[in-house]
């Protein structure tokens, strides 16, 4: 279990402690949604090992829960969030490393998910202690705010390399090509929290003082655009709210 008691802690610099935790991102996303919040298949594919299809993702290993702080890269952050899930690692051990090259290696991983984000991290850092496959929330199913079927938490990195509703793991001895996202300068190879790699470019305090503005009226559109959803599809187990 990663920090039992996190909120003991003091928070990495740039952060505020938030105490609800809203459904978050980048704005053209606020309206996109999965298109099954209960499937649990992986795909998994890139230049580095063999494509396959995982139909029954976390099934075979080890479950852990962990109480870990959610820090978003616009300077909030939500304090013990308790998920629970399978290591990155062991899912890493059981299904990808037997399909790798040994003469290529892995070095980077693509996430995907069923809203069309993605974002790329090193695998030292996924394999890295507290980086999970999450399913559950504070003891429930993961809503559709919140990732759901599944997401990762990777507690020591920016919230917007934890991608939600994963569908798709890539694997890539070189770092990929081309943007993660529209907003290119917004991605930090590694994106992590304590040494503010909020963005490429420019310097992590500074930008601080750009995202601070944008928080309320970002939640407030994810908000509205969860709201639509919910008003004109019919509620399934992964739709309630596991705040």
């Amino acid at each position: 279990m990663t920090n039992p008691h996190p909120e003991a802690s003091p928070l990495p610099p740039g952060q505020k402690a938030r105490p609800d935790f809203p459904r978050f991102g980048l704005a053209p996303y606020a309206g996109r949604f999965p298109h099954d919040a209960t499937a649990r298949t992986l795909q998994l594919s890139g230049g580095a090992l063999t494509p396959a299809v995982i139909s029954s993702t976390l099934q075979g290993l080890e479950r852990v829960e962990q109480v870990s702080d959610f820090h978003c890269v616009t300077t909030w952050s939500h304090r013990a969030l308790r998920w629970g899930g399978v290591r990155f690692s062991d899912f890493y051990q059981l299904h990808i490393a037997p399909r790798t090259d040994p003469a290529l290696g892995v070095r980077w991983v693509v996430l995907r998910g069923q809203d069309g984000y993605q974002s790329r991290m090193l695998l030292e850092d996924l394999l890295a202690s507290g980086v999970i496959l999450a399913d559950t929330l504070n003891g429930r199913p993961l809503s559709l705010d919140h990732g759901a079927p599944l997401r990762l938490v990777a507690p020591a990195h920016y919230g917007y390399k934890s991608v939600k509703h994963v569908s798709h793991i890539e694997c890539w001895q070189a770092e990929p090509q081309g943007p993660q996202s529209p907003f290119a300068f917004m991605n930090h190879p590694r994106g992590r929290v304590a040494h503010e790699e909020r963005a490429q470019w420019l310097p992590g305090w500074l930008l601080r003082h750009v995202y601070r503005p944008m928080i309320h009226a970002n939640a407030a559109r994810f908000a509205r655009a969860a709201a639509q959803h919910a008003a004109t599809k019919p509620a399934t187990t992964g739709d309630f709210d596991a705040r």
